[in-house]
């Protein structure tokens, strides 16, 4: 069985000393080499060796030695060597080395006394110690405080052994008066500590004497106050008001670890407004004035824990929070728009705008270099403000339309959806918006925002002058037509002359994205960012889908123009320029000068668009002007209606219930009660209240986390309740011995497969006929991905000295304990789908007919949420494509593509494609989706 360690000791590995090479050096003169031999002789023992011929050698020569080092190198071995024999009796030849402590405490040199006192502390012999006791007191009163502050130790060390009462009857006494005298701070802590541990009444009862000298104690005393008064309030938390008073005026206190610890002992104990206002204050203040990351990230958990639990009364506090916004650190920054966004109201909307804003703004300055990421986070926050409060949506639409041009593509696609969004939530600001879009198209370099910019621009112009506006920018961006003349084809070096300059604007930075629609296509970027001909750039690198876009919105723009404008002949003379330009860009993209030719996708967009100029009528006139933007209305109050269910899904732990306890506040006894004890006895009734105290204890759900290890025959019966915590499991196995005679030696021997490691070493246990016990085993959890525990019951019996083994059943440890649904945007689930490096397709193979019914198995099996919107997976139409999502809990994201068909024989058919960072989860909810796709529960 495995020993417990007091000691940590660092060593390089090398081969090991002999015990004769050991003796040799300890004989000797020569102080360092017996330093040297010393510390050699406490690595054996720590790697487990016995080394029992050293002792007397050791007692000998090392013994009488005068040398400091020497003395605590002594200390250390005869921590380590063992003190007792197999029946636990002190082994005689142990009294050799009392009297060499006896003179240790009563030695000359302050040190030595205090080595010897902390190796006191570990000593667990009550026959070794008993002779000490008279020295030990002695040096309570040393003039020394590094002597008296051991010795106070070496008390408390003592006093809690199993007969340590009756070797110290009166030590809780005489360390009162010592703490009532001493002025050394470590020597006060460690006597109030030992108070504390074995005399709580009395360290209750100096504390209520000094309530007001309290906030001038040290540090280290502070901080065993603080333990104290948690361990109190715990025992009687009737009493716990004036401890409360004693937390609060600690709060003024120098040092930021007992502030911390203050603020956190208020939560605890109490939920009056009062004390959650201070501790919240408290960690606003700390997540100021510390510079640690990584403090500043502890304190940004605790105000995240309040606002969870204390929302109204963290609302007061958000522009502090949002303070923390002055750290250079992403993650920092993150964590605080987080808990901001859902502390917003209608009373501090406005200024958190006016903060977000002030900060974008220093975005530009360009110093740091993740400045484009934070900006982003910041156009999201803000979107997310205007979505919430669409009033404030005209103070910053304008600001986040310079950002349009970004360099980093996926802030400027942030900004040009939060323009698409505010343009049909709040239509006052229309014509500024498209008035401003249109100054500023040309300053769009990315081959994704520009798609979206035009979809506006075609939607959203409305009046004569806009729509005109609307079409001149687009061919202002284009250029000169045509893009390519057939008579170039005879002269390669003119045509490469002449598409140079305009290609050296940009840069071929091509890569597969996905679409909204599940299909591929190639991204490019133009560099050059004040170029009038960015858009024809981007389409001689060959992005065709943009330049189908372009026909679309000029088609839309053109049949708008038809209603506005009175003049026939202007109208023509638009349909003309507009045909010019698709006819162009077809000529274009099948032309050998393209780098790659047109998709077929793109070229039966651009030849519908011109099909439709060429044969005008109402109906198609009805379906592209109104039907597209009744669409993207759709869309929208979708996108809201889901936000508001989350959200009150999320407010649906109630707080009140409809039979909850009246308080009438003015009708309690108020004697001798501050406001805050008040408050906090109000807070409790209410908790008592709504059931709050009560824990069910006989969980029902308990029965089902049992699982049986052994059948009902074996000899020896097991059964092992699992519990999943995160990072690690534990198990608790009930061993019954179902025989007739005593098993020795009975071991829980387990091995794991996977991510999965033991904690533990196995113990040798003895069990008596037809009794039983538990044993507990804790395994260590390190990534998302099924594991398997297995292992068997080793034991012997009296009549059979063999081993007898009982083979258990396989623990299997499932995903879903791992995973939970998750919500994150379509563009950033489209992001990780193109990163993300490991992919499992699963083929569908199920008895389930209908494909809705099947997609909310996958998603009640898998326990992931779907983000592709219902109304985009209603109907009937023989196919369903759908997109899922979860995280884990170390932060990994699951996605997973559902694409379904119905075939004629009503069979379903398709693949569902699981894609993650990591192996393991894409491959354990392959497993899980095979497992339970045929419809098994």
């Amino acid at each position: 069985m495995d020993k417990s360690s007091t000691l940590l000791v660092h060593y390089d590995k090398g081969t090991p000393a002999v015990a004769n090479e050991i003796k040799e050096a300890l004989e000797g003169n020569d102080v360092e080499a017996k330093i040297d031999a010393m510390k050699k002789a406490v690595m054996l023992l720590l790697n487990g060796e016995t080394i029992p011929q050293l002792f007397i050698t050791i007692i000998r020569y090392v013994l009488p030695s005068e040398d400091h080092t020497i003395q605590k190198l002594l200390l250390l071995y005869l921590e380590l060597i063992e003190k007792t024999d197999s029946k636990g009796k002190v082994l005689p030849e142990m009294i050799l080395i009392c009297q060499n402590l006896r003179n240790n405490l009563q030695h000359s040199n302050e040190y030595i006394r205090g080595v010897t006192l902390r190796f006191l502390c570990r000593l667990k012999e009550t026959e070794i110690v008993e002779p000490l006791t008279p020295s030990v007191l002695q040096n309570l009163e040393h003039r020394h405080p590094f002597v008296r502050r051991n010795a106070i130790l070496a008390i408390m060390s003592i006093y809690k052994l199993p007969q340590g009462d009756q070797l110290f009857v009166d030590a809780p006494e005489m360390i009162e008066k010592v703490l009532s005298t001493e002025q050394d701070p470590s020597a006060k802590r460690n006597a109030f500590l030992m108070l504390f541990t074995c005399a709580e009444e009395r360290a209750v009862n100096y504390l209520l004497s000094n309530v007001d000298k309290v906030s001038d104690w040290n540090e280290s005393l502070q901080m065993v106050v603080l333990e104290l008064i948690r361990s109190v309030c715990k025992t009687k938390p009737t009493e716990k008001g004036k401890y409360i008073k004693i937390i609060i005026s600690l709060l003024s206190a120098t040092s930021s670890a007992v502030i911390y610890e203050c603020a956190g002992t208020l939560v605890s104990l109490s939920s009056a407004p009062t004390a959650i206002r201070a501790a919240a204050n408290t960690y606003c203040q700390l997540l100021l004035s510390q510079s640690d990351n990584n403090v500043k990230l502890i304190l940004l958990d605790r105000l995240y824990e309040l606002k969870t639990l204390h929302r109204d009364i963290m609302v007061e506090l958000i522009i502090d929070v949002l303070r923390a916004l002055s750290s250079p650190n992403l993650d920092i920054r993150r964590k605080t728009l987080d808990i901001a966004l859902d502390l917003i109201t209608h009373h501090n909307i406005n200024e958190v705008v006016q903060m977000l804003k002030k900060e974008v703004v220093k975005t530009q300055s360009g110093e740091l270099e993740k400045n484009g990421e934070y900006r982003q986070m910041l156009i999201q926050a803000i979107h997310a403000c205007a979505v919430k409060f669409p009033e404030v949506a005209s103070t910053v639409v304008h600001l986040l339309m310079d950002f349009l041009g970004d360099s980093n593509v996926a802030s400027a696609l942030d900004v040009v959806v939060f323009v698409r969004e505010i343009i049909e939530t709040n239509p006052k600001l229309r014509v500024s918006i498209i008035t401003r879009l249109l100054d500023t198209f040309y300053q769009i370099r990315a081959g994704k925002v520009c798609p979206c910019a035009l979809w506006i621009i075609g939607e959203y112009c409305l009046s004569l002058s806009e729509v005109e506006s609307g079409i001149s920018t687009i061919k202002q961006c284009l250029g000169d037509l045509p893009f390519y003349s057939v008579s170039e084809e005879s002269e390669p070096t003119e045509t490469s002359k002449k598409i140079q300059p305009t290609s050296s604007a940009m840069v071929s930075s091509r890569k597969p994205v996905i679409l909204a629609d599940g299909t591929y296509a190639t991204q490019s970027a133009a560099s050059e960012p004040h170029s009038p001909h960015l858009q024809l750039a981007l389409l001689l690198t060959g992005d065709f889908f943009l330049g189908a876009v372009v026909a679309c919105t000029l088609t839309k723009l053109v049949l708008r123009l038809e209603e506005v404008q009175s003049s026939k002949t202007e109208v023509n003379k638009t349909v003309t320029q507009a045909l010019l330009i698709m006819v162009s860009m077809l000529q274009l993209g099948q032309s050998p000068v393209s780098p790659h030719p047109i998709d077929n996708d793109s070229y039966e967009r651009i030849v519908l668009c011109i099909k439709l100029l060429c044969h005008r009528n109402d109906e198609m006139k009805k379906i592209w002007l109104e039907y597209c933007r009744q669409s993207f209305v759709k869309m929208i109050s979708e996108k809201q209606l889901r936000e508001m269910e989350e959200l009150k899904a999320k407010t649906q732990t109630t707080h009140a219930q409809p039979d909850d306890l009246i308080d009438f506040f003015h009708l309690k006894s108020r004697k001798g009660m501050s406001q805050l004890e008040l408050e906090d006895q109000v807070q409790d009734d209410l908790k008592r209240a709504t059931g709050e105290f009560t824990k069910d204890e006989n969980d029902a759900n308990k029965l089902n986390r049992i699982l049986q290890l052994t059948g009902f025959s074996d000899p020896v019966y097991a059964e092992a309740y699992v519990t999943v915590h995160h990072y690690d499991i534990a198990l608790e196995v009930t061993v019954i011995n179902r025989t007739k005679e005593t098993l020795q030696n009975l071991c829980l021997e387990l091995a794991t497969m996977g991510d999965l490691k033991l904690v533990e070493r196995p113990q040798n246990y003895s069990l008596a006929p037809e009794r039983s016990m538990q044993i507990k085993a804790n395994i260590k959890v390190s990534s998302t991905e099924t594991g398997v525990i297995f292992g068997n019951i080793v034991y012997e019996t009296s009549n059979v000295m063999e081993r007898n083994v009982v083979v258990l059943n396989d623990i299997h440890i499932d995903i879903m304990d791992y995973i939970s649904p998750a919500v994150c945007s379509e563009v950033a689930f489209r992001t990780m789908w193109a990163e993300f490096e490991w992919e499992n397709k699963v083929a569908v193979n199920t008895t389930i007919q209908n494909e809705r019914e099947f997609l909310d198995h996958i998603i009640k099996s898998t326990n992931m949420k779907c983000l592709t919107a219902p109304s985009a997976i209603e109907g009937e139409c023989g196919f369903l494509a759908a997109n899922l999502y979860a995280k884990s809990v170390f932060g990994e994201d699951a996605l997973v593509n559902v694409s379904i068909e119905k075939q004629t024989d009503g069979a379903l058919s398709g693949y569902i494609r699981i894609r993650s960072k990591t192996q393991g989860i894409a491959l354990s909810l392959g497993d899980k989706i095979t497992l339970k796709q045929k419809g098994s529960s």
